[in-house]
């Protein structure tokens, strides 16, 4: 998403440590709390090769 513009962009604030400007972020929650919702294809569980394996 960050590569696609979709969301701000880090920045470095040590070597090892990136960080996000929180006005940013948060114009961008709100900004998705308004787009309209549209139908995600979800996928296929039928064509999946694997199945995860219940704990216990």
């Amino acid at each position: 998403m960050e590569r696609r513009g979709e969301f701000p962009r880090r920045f470095n604030l040590t070597p090892h440590c990136v960080v996000w400007d929180l006005a940013e972020v948060e114009a961008w929650i709100e900004e998705r709390k308004r787009a309209p919702r549209i139908n995600i294809s979800k996928p296929d569980v039928y064509l999946t090769k694997t199945r995860p394996v219940r704990a216990g």
